[in-house]
């Protein structure tokens, strides 16, 4: 049996993978990167390149039909749907071709494809293969949980691993989960066509209230429905499919899609042979993203926390780093972010305004700003949502939450900014482009500091000097 030895070896390709087998290649490492499917993982193949792309068509659809608002003639929009399947894995195909085989290997990284499981805590197999590395990284991501709904297993269902697989558009379909991932793909069918309909307590249950009051609103007149409840059990019916409520409401359709969160991808790692601690809800680790066992290291979906394809490829550059380099970097994400990518987006960056009120109580300032104040939001007929910066008592950036078109794109200047405990004052120093939807940023964070020197020892004594003090 052939043998190898490495100085990292990397368990899973994912986003997290690919970082990590690329930085370490750069260092002059030699690395091995084995995955048990395909190059590019959930993000590539069946998460965040499919997802948006289908989203873009949906979009494309929605502005056609909805063109009349900007005084052009709009219409029916036909959608051709093998088609659209067609542009959405021409997408993903051109995403995957940097990261195939081939591609690593000119990048110096060795690529063994099979299952991996680990023989001690020095070898692991990949398929017929066996190979020994100084130190290892468990980046295998995550796979789709099946919620425990009484007859969804004896009920054809879609997960996000086969929804962009469909054959044709479904006229119904049932979400189950009002998650980041089923609000945006009840969004995006029901611009395609599907009359869809989502089982939920809550949409949006992580996110700012005003947000999924926002989201719900937009989703309401574009016709997406709402069934307020857990889903408790579903029936396969000659014309379709039955959901059931905890409410005992009820919701018939063509299709049933279970987005319904995700469970770690440990099974087959054979982890107990390495010694390695897990469960089922995934692998522990300490701050500098090592396991119990020192000279393995884990990051990204695999384990059980935050599931981002940002968070996982960061965490990996850092465990890469800490496995291979002097010294030692957390793997704790500062701030965090994350964005869902419904129309219009949301987009939330450190503390929410109530874990802030949570820690702080009332020493935090919130400024909110309806999106509609935003000058290209208004020309852009985009004026559902809003900004909202909150601050310590100090004036620092410690959260903000963007509902916009753009809030995505928005969000990068604010996770800097926190990331290196600015004041809010500090953005307004920055002249931004106008008309942009950043501008508001700047906009706001002048607001904020004109008002804490109108409040200060410093300016309430200016003010009286120079007889502003009775100005509003």
């Amino acid at each position: 049996m052939a043998r190898s030895e490495y100085d990292l070896a990397i368990v899973g390709a994912g986003a997290a993978g690919l970082i990590a087998a690329r930085f370490a290649a750069q260092l002059g490492a030699r690395v091995l990167l084995a995955e048990r499917d395909r190059i590019g993982g959930d993000c590539t193949w069946t998460g965040c390149v499919p997802s948006k792309s289908l989203i873009r068509v949906a979009k494309a659809a929605h502005e056609i039909r909805s063109a009349q608002r900007f005084g052009l003639a709009g219409g029916p929009c036909t959608v051709d749907m093998p088609a659209v399947r067609e542009y959405v894995h021409r997408k993903v195909q051109q995403i995957y071709e940097p990261t195939s085989p081939e591609a690593l290997a000119r990048e110096g990284i060795d690529v063994a494809l099979g299952p991996a499981s680990f023989e001690s805590d020095r070898t692991l197999r990949i398929a017929e293969r066996s190979a020994v590395a100084r130190r290892y990284l468990v980046c295998t991501g995550a796979t789709p949980a099946t919620p425990s709904i009484p007859g969804l297993d004896r009920t054809r269902h879609f997960t996000y691993h086969n929804i962009f697989d469909v054959p044709s558009l479904p006229a119904s379909l049932i979400i189950i989960g009002g998650g980041p991932l089923g609000m945006e793909l009840a969004q995006a069918f029901q611009r395609l066509g599907s009359q869809v309909t989502i089982v939920a307590p809550r949409l949006m249950p992580h996110d700012d209230p005003e947000t999924a009051d926002v989201i719900q609103r937009v989703f309401a007149r574009e016709g997406v429905r709402w069934l307020r409840g857990r889903a408790v059990a579903v029936r396969q019916e000659s014309a379709g499919v039955m959901v059931t409520a905890d409410d005992e409401t009820e919701a018939r359709g063509d299709a049933v899609l279970v987005a319904a969160g995700r469970r770690p991808n440990i099974s087959g790692l054979t982890l107990d042979r390495a010694g390695i601690t897990h469960s089922d809800r995934g692998i522990p680790v300490d701050d500098q993203l090592r396991t119990n066992v020192p000279h393995i290291y884990a990051a990204g979906d695999v384990l059980g926390s935050e599931q981002f394809s940002h968070v996982a490829g960061w965490q990996a550059f850092e465990a890469t780093r800490n496995a291979l380099l002097p010294g030692s970097a957390s793997g704790r994400p500062n701030p965090m972010a994350w964005v869902t990518f419904t129309d219009p987006e949301v987009a939330q960056v450190g503390l929410s305004e109530a874990t802030a009120r949570e820690r702080f109580g009332g020493a935090i300032t919130v400024t909110r700003w309806d999106i509609a104040r935003v000058d290209r939001a208004a020309c852009d007929d985009d004026e559902d949502g809003f900004i909202k910066l909150i601050a310590d008592r100090r004036g620092v950036l410690i959260g903000a939450t963007i509902v916009a078109g753009r809030a995505g794109e928005m969000s990068g200047e604010l996770s800097l900014a926190i990331a290196r405990r600015l004041r809010v004052g500090d953005v307004a120093t920055a002249v931004h482009a106008y008309p942009t939807y950043a501008t508001a940023l700047q906009q706001m964070a002048s607001q904020v500091a004109t008002a804490r020197w109108r409040s200060s020892t410093a300016g309430r004594v200016i003010r009286r000097l120079r007889g502003f003090a009775h100005r509003p």
